[in-house]
């Protein structure tokens, strides 16, 4: 079967959430655990809109904190499509939290989630070839695959001496 090819482009997800109290820890911040799964809504549904399938999460990389945020907030989570390996996509996503009676906007998170593609059995399926068209994409796309060796190295899925990518990081030919 071939796949016809889709532009990073076409998965550009954006989702807004209000920052509610039941949403909030005792310091009225947003509670991680939250956000992660506004995060894991919003990165799916763009994988969906690249691979035109159910997909599942495989993995979710480092997501660190670099700002609170609080109670009244707007969350806006963007997310798109990096790269397409046979039966995954790696999803690169921005949280932008933005106070509206100050106007105050300053960016969260970023984080990769990762998806698989599957069909009605649960079985994995190929997906579309993800094609970078700005210097943005571009740089993300070179970047997914030593993202990929690295996830699949601390898996325990690859050996180290077979991540080629991220040697060539380190050691020059």
């Amino acid at each position: 079967m071939i796949l016809k090819k889709k532009f990073v482009k076409e998965s550009f997800t954006i989702m807004n959430e209000l920052v509610l109290p039941n949403d909030t820890n005792t310091l009225n911040n947003l509670m991680g655990g939250r956000l992660l799964h506004w995060m894991d809504i919003a990165a799916a549904i763009s994988a969906q809109k690249h691979c035109n399938r159910i997909v599942v999460t495989a993995s979710v990389d480092n997501v660190s904190f670099k700002h609170p945020i609080k109670l009244g907030d707007v969350i806006t989570i963007e997310a798109k499509v990096t790269r397409a390996f046979n039966t995954s996509v790696e999803v690169r996503l921005d949280v932008w939290a933005e106070n509206i009676p100050s106007g105050a906007r300053q960016k969260s998170n970023e984080a990769y989630y990762t998806f698989v593609a599957v069909n009605q059995s649960d079985q994995t399926i190929q997906v579309p070839e993800a094609i970078p068209e700005s210097a943005e994409e571009i740089e993300l796309f070179a970047g997914a695959l030593r993202r990929r060796q690295l996830r699949l190295v601390l898996g325990g899925k690859m050996l180290p001496e077979d991540a080629n990518e991220l040697k060539a990081l380190f050691f020059k030919a």
